[in-house]
């Protein structure tokens, strides 16, 4: 019998491998046969030695204020997303042309601001962002790039359309994940992954480190770079020490720095060294007391009068959070129009900005059809779910959106595409909702994306929140060949 001859699938959602007659999508279909052909007690054990493989390699995240400990292995399902050929070159169309209109407004915010003044309402927007940093205006980064790394969280609704969720422009995180998890299925499903003829990710550091050498003030066979990192209790530290090893560059924090003449030097016991670019995975606030907040210890004195002289190349650039802000997404597709003079290629989800009066009277009057989030919240925090919300859950975001309406944005819920997803506690495949992150890289000669990205799940059924923090786990995701 198949894994997935009782599978229970959900009429309202798209899958990603099965057809509503309970069949592998064509494309699929060679992959799917191989996987659902492996036997319960056997897919239990691949389960358990992926898990035992994650735990020794130290792949892990840390929960903050979880009384059952802080670091925990980041979950994996065993069984893959799949995506055609097809599919994928459309999604990598639209994703080089979205981050490639979001850097053009990022340049125009920090200098002429061109779109804003003729938008009185982005403008609005933009100049009263909690992200906006008006000091940087002026500031052109070396290399001319602001978004080196992105990472672009689309979704799928129930026509299979893809559609982007947001935009994560600032220290985008996950990537690690995509080519552990892959090391996982070389090993577990080697047949069904030769089967469905999948594209490499294993190469995503060489090219992170030939972006990073790319966009650096000085030559790049010159370029010394490191990944600073806020340190071992931050949640996203394996990757942070994960990628500092892949790239060769070393892993720092702030202590390890200083600034002397508008140049960066790192401490080494064979004395100073230059460093010309800094992969910093820490937010804008805290990289220098004397630019941001004045207790920052993880940050370096003097790095953004470093940064503004041209010294010293920042990745990503700050002040990009304005960029990302969720208040500024539904305007994205004018930037691609205006700044490109093309059509967008990929689809929004339609939002509502609580601090325009005509949308904040519908959103209040429909709280119990809409989801809303904060605009400067990440991870699934400061959201409501309001068809899965209780009264008083609704009445508490109508307050807060009452009282501070520029704070929020509301979309109707849109149903997520669900996956074929083994539960060890269940020892069966049911279908859970995911989502998917791709990462582009840009360098001054254009994007580059990473075929496939992060597919991460909602393991606990019912569940359309996708974040580990809050009980997500993350699939491989194979991305075919044409």
């Amino acid at each position: 019998m198949s894994l997935l001859d009782h599978y229970p699938s959900v009429p309202s959602c798209f899958d990603e491998l099965l057809q509503k007659d309970g069949l592998a999508r064509e494309p699929f279909r060679r992959s799917v046969e191989l996987l659902a052909g492996i036997g319960v007690k056997e897919l239990a054990h691949r389960q358990a030695l992926a898990e035992l493989t994650l735990l020794h390699q130290g792949v892990t995240f840390n929960v903050y204020k979880d009384e059952r400990g802080t670091e925990k292995v980041f979950p994996f399902c065993l069984i893959p997303r799949i995506i055609s050929a097809a599919d994928w070159g459309q999604l990598e169309r639209g994703l080089v042309q979205r981050i490639g209109a979001l850097n053009l407004f990022l340049d125009d915010v920090y200098g002429e601001q061109r779109m804003l003044e003729q938008n009185p309402l982005l403008k609005e927007l933009v100049l009263g962002a909690v992200a906006y940093r008006p000091k940087l205006r002026g500031v052109v980064p070396a290399g001319k790039v602001r978004v080196q790394i992105a990472g672009i969280d689309l979704i799928r609704d129930p026509a299979g359309v893809f559609r982007v969720l947001e935009d994560n422009l600032r220290t985008p995180s996950g990537v690690s994940y995509v080519m552990e998890n892959r090391v996982l299925s070389k090993r577990i499903h080697p047949r069904a992954l030769d089967a469905a003829r999948v594209r490499r990710v294993d190469d995503y550091p060489s090219r992170l480190g030939d972006t990073l050498r790319a966009v650096s003030p000085v030559a790049p066979s010159e370029t010394s770079m490191v990944v600073m990192t806020p340190g071992p209790f931050n949640s996203a530290y394996f990757e942070h020490t994960f990628l500092a090893q892949q790239i060769g560059a070393e892993l720092v924090q702030g202590q390890d720095m200083y600034v002397d003449d508008d140049t960066l030097y790192l401490r080494t016991t064979r004395g100073p060294r230059r460093i010309d670019v800094v992969y910093r995975r820490i937010d804008d606030a805290f990289l220098d007391p004397d630019d941001g907040n004045p207790e920052s210890l993880l940050g370096v004195r003097g790095l953004m009068r470093a940064w503004k002289a041209g010294k010293v190349t920042l990745v990503n650039a700050p002040g990009n959070g304005v960029a990302d802000d969720k208040a500024i997404y539904p305007f994205v597709h004018d930037m691609i129009r205006y700044y490109l003079g093309e059509e967008p290629l990929l689809e929004q989800v339609p939002t509502y900005l609580c601090g325009r009066e005509a949308d904040r009277k519908y959103v209040l009057e429909h709280l119990d059809q809409l989801v809303v989030k904060a605009v400067d919240e990440a991870g699934g925090h400061g959201m409501l779910m309001g068809p899965q919300a209780s009264q008083a859950e609704r009445a508490d975001f109508k307050a807060r959106i009452e009282a501070t309406p520029r704070r929020y944005i509301a979309q109707p819920l849109v149903e997520l595409s669900t996956c074929p997803t083994w539960l060890p506690e269940r020892q069966r495949i049911e279908p859970r909702r995911v989502d998917l992150r791709p990462y582009i890289l840009t360098g001054p000669d254009g994007p580059w994306v990473l075929p496939g990205g992060l597919t991460r799940v909602a393991l606990v059924e019912g569940s359309y929140v996708v974040n580990s923090s809050q009980g997500g786990g993350s699939k491989d995701t194979w991305v075919q060949k044409e």
